[in-house]
């Protein structure tokens, strides 16, 4: 059994709601929507990502002997549940926002058309790839509005939530337009780009620190970044430039103490010793609000390693991110519980432009209420099989894109006035329709 990709990575009561489905005939065709209720404190706008891994899910989706076997020795099943898991396969369509699209609250980001059992049994793992990819590249993106121009490192392996989460997040925090990360592992699955320095524990192993440069650079005499504050920040500078009289010298690394301090008088020490060439880069417990806070007082820091702050999305780690029923047997269904309430139905979202290119406002409109404005939503998966869609490189790029076309005041990373969501009225008036049928 593959943990990453077996149907029973999901809640219980997906399968109990199954076999009651199953029982009661209920195979008729459901419509599910993934949207997020709100925006976290200081949010100001959300990047859809993890779409890559949910239709690899989708398409995968069946249950091996291991499985099988899990849930017929269980006791929680009735025998014949059993064989109907056996042949379940998803045969439905998918449609979603492409990777790297900015959306907002209430918006579908991914929409599911299936027969009920195969669209209800996605819901938990549907959930759990989608919401933890967006929630990583929408802190990412954070950082990089913060720093326009530099080089961004995901750091954030070994403070991550276990190898999958690791992995993601290099993935997302590169679809959101990190320039790479420092997970190896990254690069064969993603073609993401990888970068790293030295340990300090490298330098510790030496008999001196300058020892532990001189070899470092002459084991890669292309690519040496020292990590020079293992000791004295400023001494561990000066012995830099010490080694880059013999051997080319690509970089300094600073991992503690007062970056916005030590920067200049880092810089200093290179640049007189003949290194102007070689870079700054920057770690150490940074986030985006870190990142502005040196930038904004000068520091000539020219790449940023970010870690823990981005893998956990530290500040606000989860999204009130849901997949409900929309549509079933044809008819338009919805939620009114009190502040959980849905708006019924298959639904397309359309984008509206200012004069100058930026976003203006969107409306969430019934499916076959056409609106003016651009559609976010297009289909992915047809029948079970995936369609072509962009690569990775080309979600970065579309992320990169829209962000350049938010108004400036939600590129800030204060909070900003609310984005305009509008709720069409074709939509009230299905929503209306539908609390009448249900006795409203």
């Amino acid at each position: 059994m593959n943990p990453l990709s077996s149907p029973l990575v999901t809640d219980l009561y997906e399968l109990a709601m199954l076999q009651a489905y199953f029982e009661q005939g209920m195979t008729g065709t459901a419509v599910f929507e993934l949207f997020v209720r709100k925006l976290p404190p200081g949010r100001n706008f959300l990047v859809a990502a993890g779409l890559e891994q949910a239709l690899e899910f989708v398409a995968g989706l069946r249950f091996g002997a291991d499985e099988l076997d899990w849930v017929a020795r269980s006791g929680l099943f009735q025998p014949q549940f059993v064989s109907r898991l056996e042949r379940l396969r998803f045969t439905g369509d998918v449609h979603a926002m492409p990777e790297g699209t900015v959306f907002f609250p209430d918006e579908p980001v991914l929409r599911v058309t299936a027969p009920l059992p195969e669209a209800q049994l996605l819901e938990t793992r549907l959930l759990n790839l989608v919401h933890f990819q967006t929630v990583v590249a929408s802190k990412a993106a954070r950082s990089r509005l913060a720093a326009p121009g530099k080089r961004l490192i995901d750091f954030g392996l070994r403070r991550a939530h276990g190898a999958e989460a690791g992995l993601l997040a290099a993935r997302a925090s590169y679809l959101a337009g990190f320039d790479g990360t420092s997970t190896v592992a990254a690069a064969p699955l993603f073609g993401i780009p990888v970068f790293g320095t030295m340990a300090h524990s490298f330098v510790q192993s030496h008999e001196s620190e300058i020892a532990a440069f001189r070899h470092f650079a002459a084991v890669f005499p292309d690519n040496a970044v020292l990590l020079i504050d293992t000791y004295d920040t400023l001494e561990g500078a000066r012995k830099a430039v010490e080694v880059g009289k013999s051997a080319r010298v690509k970089g300094v690394r600073l991992d503690s103490g007062e970056l916005g301090v030590l920067a200049p008088e880092v810089r200093r020490i290179l640049d007189a010793g003949g290194l102007s060439h070689a870079i700054i880069f920057a770690s150490g417990n940074l986030d985006e609000y870190r990142v502005a806070e040196l930038l904004g007082a000068g520091a000539p820091i020219d790449s940023f390693g970010i870690g823990t702050s981005l893998v956990t999305a530290a500040d606000h780690p989860y999204l009130d991110a849901v997949y409900k029923l929309q549509e079933y047997a044809g008819r338009a269904r919805r939620k009114r519980s009190a502040g959980k309430a849905t708006w019924p139905g298959r639904k397309q979202v359309y984008r509206h432009y200012r004069a100058d290119g930026c976003f203006a406002r969107d409306v969430v409109s019934a499916e076959g209420d056409a609106q003016e404005g651009e559609p976010l939503l297009e289909q992915v998966m047809h029948a079970g099989e995936p369609l072509p869609r962009p690569k990775l490189a080309a979600a970065r790029e579309r992320a990169l894109a829209q962000y350049a076309r938010l108004p400036a005041p939600l590129r800030a990373l204060e909070a900003a006035p609310v984005y305009p969501v509008e709720i069409s009225a074709a939509l009230r008036a299905l929503a209306n329709e539908v609390d009448r049928a249900t006795g409203a």
